[in-house]
């Protein structure tokens, strides 16, 4: 899927986006407490003064110039391989939520190490689902066993790249030990890496947050896919305007980039553009706002301008079920993103209540959505079969085409069939229940989950991650 269809910044914007962000790094600067990469900025002749680093635009320049302009995250199964470069499009899960709604009582609950599994597994099973972020956070997991435990669970219900983050740099050398065990060798998950992490070592505005700084600089050494994760909020964390909050998170991943190419050149990073919106009467996170999609569709194109593989947000809502509010917000920042040709799409399944609740009937809704969004940047194909004059001329005045053979072999790849949206007439739809959308998912969700559970890691191989990590999950049917 490529986008490129929607551009809220002209190429002249841009520039003075970047102009301006370049001026920041310069002028303003960054702050770097308590952390090595203090040294790293100043040894290279950034301007240091106090924990204040200021950076030339040399140096900014020097930087994109060593940057690769393509990442490839791969999956277990060869099929899950994504290629994040120019304005291709990829759509998967996200978040750190607390809560789950429950399948029955469709009431909240707290998020288990289970949820992490069960999700992944449903992940597995949806079509338009890239990729998988584990979207919860277990809260019945201490928290110095969390990183192993996730990675792990999310790997056992799917073959699907697998990302996350990671609290420790402890805790990273043990998650990419477990890739490896799966993997066979370090070597060979190098080459293919099914795994990546998301860093958020920027602390907005303009300062580093110092232990996330300290690991994503580890991980950069050992050049494993990283994400530089930045994401500041209008009207709080940086500028009401629009505009001025891209000058300062473009600043931001400016600054990431630099660090990135000075601790190792030429290590692949994605840019983790990930602007937001304050509601002004709470200040509380906002996701469901139209300004949260033009903020991301703009970031994207400032990536793409400079040929970073990026990483963006979309399919946030602030309903706290799914209902036709969370419908609306989704569809909206989800196609403005993907039109605008964003990489790494994440937040577009499952998230409800900005960001703190998901819900599994959610991943199946927002799999026919993104199967509709992926159908609209298909676009309309225009060539001698489609355009179909031998079976206008055959058909004539007065006919119809439903019998003719033009219709049945161009009928599934033209059009797109949802799996839980009604088409009905409404005879059927009451006959089979008159069930709305959440419960039509919910079964769904049930049939996916009720399959039989066979271990996406090999028995042997589970064996030897067993003996080596403290792995909570015991029942993994």
């Amino acid at each position: 899927m490529v986008g490129n269809k929607f551009n809220p910044l002209s190429e002249e914007e841009i520039e003075l986006i970047h102009s301006y962000s370049l001026k920041v790094l310069e002028e303003v600067g960054i702050k770097v407490k308590d952390c090595s990469a203090y040294e790293v900025f100043k040894k290279n002749k950034a301007i240091t003064n106090g924990d204040l680093v200021k950076i030339p635009r040399s140096m900014v320049l020097d930087a994109l110039e060593s940057t690769p302009s393509k990442v490839v995250l791969y999956g277990r199964q060869q099929r899950h391989t994504l290629e994040l470069k120019g304005r291709e499009v990829h759509l998967g899960t996200g978040g750190a939520a607390l809560n789950v709604i429950d399948l029955d009582s469709k009431e909240p609950r707290k998020a288990t190490l289970r949820d992490i599994m069960l999700l992944a597994k449903l992940v597995e099973n949806l079509e338009y689902v890239d990729f998988y972020i584990r979207p919860v956070v277990a809260q019945d997991v201490p928290k110095e066993e969390l990183d192993i435990n996730k990675y792990y669970a999310s790997m056992l219900g799917t073959t699907k790249h697998v990302m996350g983050s990671v609290y420790s740099i402890k805790s990273f050398h043990q998650v990419k030990k477990l890739a490896s065990i799966i993997a066979g060798s370090l070597e060979s998950l190098k080459k293919r890496p099914f795994i990546s992490f998301i860093t958020c070592w920027m602390r907005s505005p303009l300062a580093l947050d110092p232990q996330a700084t300290e690991i994503m600089m580890e991980i950069v050494k050992e050049r494993l896919p990283v994400v530089l994760s930045s994401a500041p909020m209008a009207g709080s964390t940086a500028p009401i305007t629009l505009g001025g909050c891209l000058v300062q998170i473009h600043a931001e991943i400016l600054s990431g980039l630099v660090l990135s190419q000075l601790v190792n050149p030429g290590t692949p990073v994605i840019y983790g553009y990930v602007p937001s919106v304050a509601n002004p009467i709470s200040m509380d996170y906002l996701g469901g706002s139209a300004e949260f999609g033009l903020l991301n569709a703009g970031a994207v194109q400032l990536a793409a301008h400079f040929g970073l593989p990026n990483y963006s947000s979309a399919g946030l809502t602030d309903s706290k079920i799914p209902d036709a509010q969370a419908g609306i917000e989704k569809a909206l920042s989800i196609l403005q993103v993907a039109m605008a040709g964003g990489n790494y799409i994440h937040h577009a399944a499952g998230m409800l209540e900005s960001m703190l609740t998901v819900s599994y009937a959610q991943y199946v809704i927002d799999n026919d959505m993104l199967g509709m969004v992926s159908r609209i940047l298909k676009g309309i194909e225009i060539n001698d079969n489609s355009l179909a004059f031998d079976v206008i001329s055959k058909v004539g005045p007065g006919g119809n085409y439903i019998s003719e053979k033009h219709t049945a072999k161009n009928l599934r790849k033209e059009y797109f069939f949802p799996k839980v949206m009604d088409r009905d007439l409404r005879k059927e739809w009451t006959a089979k229940g008159s069930q709305d959308l959440w419960q039509k998912a919910n079964n769904r969700v049930k049939a996916i989950l009720s399959s039989d559970q066979l271990p996406k890691i090999p028995e042997g191989v589970d064996f030897q991650i067993r003996k080596t990590f403290n792995i909570l999950i015991k029942d993994i049917k």
